[in-house]
């Protein structure tokens, strides 16, 4: 079973307010990002962030470690939830592919290329992001390399949003 993971503990600095309530084609970015992952998902939860109506849980091992910590904070939660997988993503992807997690399936980890925080991360790899982080890492991208994450180009770019004119 997989745990969809928004990860939503950015300062969103470039974008001037809040991303995760940007409002895109009339819905909350949040939410957008929370149906995509729910549509492929066995549950879902937020990481980094008080969001009401969803289940948040705080970066691990503390806060401002950027989506690594969000992604570890996701994968303990899920290794102790029992489910197999993270189909990770931020709130600033709006575009996700209902069917995400079906084309990143595969051996081991995998990531989209162009956004390394949509990725699909097996549980298995809590040690070794346990180690990563131990050992001072502090990029999620250093950490696909570490555990040769596959890296995936989508039949459609996915949007990414940091300024508020990036939503049309």
């Amino acid at each position: 079973m997989i745990l969809g993971a928004i990860l939503a503990g950015g300062q969103a600095r470039r974008f001037g307010s809040d991303k995760a309530q940007a409002l895109y084609q009339g819905e909350r970015l949040i939410d957008r990002v929370a149906a995509a992952l729910l549509a492929q998902c066995g549950g879902l939860v937020v990481c980094g962030r008080d969001e009401p109506g969803f289940r948040c849980i705080p970066d691990w091992p503390e806060a401002g470690l950027g989506p690594l910590g969000g992604l570890a904070a996701a994968l303990r939660y899920a290794e102790a939830q029992g489910f197999a997988f993270v189909l990770s993503a931020g709130v600033d992807v709006p575009d996700l592919p209902h069917d995400l997690a079906a084309l990143l399936a595969g051996e081991g980890a995998a990531i989209v290329e162009s956004q390394p925080v949509v990725g699909l991360w097996p549980v298995a790899d809590v040690p070794a992001l346990d180690a990563f982080l131990s050992g001072g890492g502090r990029s999620l991208y250093r950490f696909a390399n570490a555990i040769a994450a596959r890296r995936i180009d989508l039949p459609t770019a996915l949007m990414n949003v940091n300024r508020p004119e990036d939503l049309g």
